[in-house]
């Protein structure tokens, strides 16, 4: 979440930046604020009464020694009143620090200078498109007709055992996919990225630390029972390794990469733009997370983009990369870049990664700090990004590597796969 400090010495230039998300955000910062104000007369108050409180505790022990009970006593009955007061100021702090912590949640990250303003997905600023588009034989079919050819996903079964968006990976399919997770995994490792396996539930806090909540709370599977969500990507339990943490600044980069199965309620999601693997409830993925000095974080940045480029260089996919405008960002994103690929079947680009720089607003949430050369603690910079998603690369891959023999695989995955046709 934003920061108070920052709200404060910038409030102007925050409600201007969040304008690009059409957001009038004015009379929330005002409220913001206000209680801000009122929060801190009210700590004082509190102060002042805990301190004339301690002063008359040390008097009214030095009357008991030199004998003068009664004056002592009469000084208790200050100190009744004074607690009580104390007691009442107190509540009502701690109901102001919970009523700020709420509008705090319900403020977006403002985002980054370089991000335009607009509404939807198609103000969103294309900066890269590169690699050719194939030219597919006669009759070429999307993933979903071709998985059923080859019978190599099953969605069908899919919804006999749980319901739509739970697809069934068989033979070749599943290898695939396999071959996909294992290829992703080294590509990070190679690139630095440490290797990690996390739960694949989180409880509340770490929902709140990261931004899914209260946020998504709709688009999350929650475990009643357990009060416990299934993660909708790593990038939530792997980045709460962080909370309430303070690094060391030589610590600085921390990266990590894990793989694990996301889970998303995707509700209202409808249509034949998610037919197939375009959008599923369980899909996998593989996460890089970056934990970053503030000076280095837009390097970061750049770095990871160009990671996910080189990956799908190897892959030979046609990509695009979009700079999302204001009203496309992620509630916690100050700076997002989008990887599509051409689904050359379907002929539409399918979304395969985000990568985003989330500055210091994860970190404020989950008190992630460092201490600076002076020994001062400061916020860190999170970023995380998809390296990759799998659902839409397996489809662009189907899709764009069919042949009248059967479709090919992509020769870096061969070596992953062991096969170099589905036929």
């Amino acid at each position: 979440m934003l920061q108070l400090q920052t709200i404060r010495d910038n409030k102007e230039e925050i409600i201007l930046a969040l304008e690009k998300r059409n957001i009038d955000a004015q009379p929330l910062v005002e409220k913001v604020l206000q209680l801000d104000e009122n929060r801190r007369a009210a700590q004082t108050s509190l102060d002042n009464l805990l301190a004339e409180s301690n002063k008359l505790s040390k008097e009214i022990g030095e009357l008991y020694k030199t004998g003068k009970a009664q004056e002592a006593n009469e000084l208790k009955e200050q100190t009744v009143k004074l607690k009580e007061k104390s007691k009442h100021f107190s509540e009502g702090l701690a109901t102001a620090e919970e009523e700020l912590q709420t509008l705090l949640y319900q403020l977006p990250n403002a985002p980054h200078i370089s991000v335009k303003k607009g509404s939807t997905e198609e103000d969103n600023e294309e900066i890269l498109n590169e690699g050719e588009i194939p030219k597919l034989v006669e009759g070429a079919l999307p993933h979903w007709e071709l998985a059923k050819k080859y019978d190599i996903i099953d969605f069908e079964l899919g919804v006999k055992i749980a319901g739509a968006g739970f697809p069934v990976y068989k033979g070749k399919g599943a290898r695939l996919q396999r071959a996909l997770i294992a290829y992703f995994l080294d590509k990070n490792t190679a690139a630095g990225y440490t290797e990690i396996q996390v739960p694949h539930l989180v409880n509340e806090l770490s929902g709140y630390g990261t931004g899914q909540l209260p946020d998504k709370e709709g688009q999350m599977y929650h475990v009643t029972a357990d009060d416990l969500y299934l993660i909708p990507t790593a990038e939530v339990p792997v980045t709460n390794i962080f909370r309430d943490v303070i690094v060391n600044e030589s610590d600085f980069p921390i990266t990590y990469t894990g793989y694990t199965p996301c889970f998303r309620r995707e509700a209202g999601s409808y249509g034949a733009h998610v037919r197939g693997l375009n959008r599923l409830h369980q899909f996998d993925k593989v996460e890089i997370v970056r934990v970053e000095h503030p000076s280095k974080s837009y390097d970061a940045l750049d770095g990871m983009v160009e990671h996910v480029k080189d990956i799908l260089r190897e892959l030979k996919l046609p990509y695009r990369i979009l700079r999302l405008c204001g009203g496309d960002l992620g509630f916690t994103s100050a700076l997002t870049f989008d990887f599509e690929v051409f689904s050359t079947a379907q002929d539409r680009w399918l979304e395969i990664s985000s990568v985003s720089n989330f500055e210091t607003y994860q970190a404020n949430r989950l008190k992630l700090r460092f201490k600076d050369e002076n020994g001062k603690n400061q916020l860190a910079h999170t970023l995380n990004g998809s390296s990759l998603a799998l659902p839409r690369v397996l489809a662009g891959i189907l899709e764009n590597y069919q042949t009248a023999d059967g479709i090919k695989i992509p020769e870096v995955l061969v070596p992953y796969c062991g096969f170099d046709m589905i036929d």
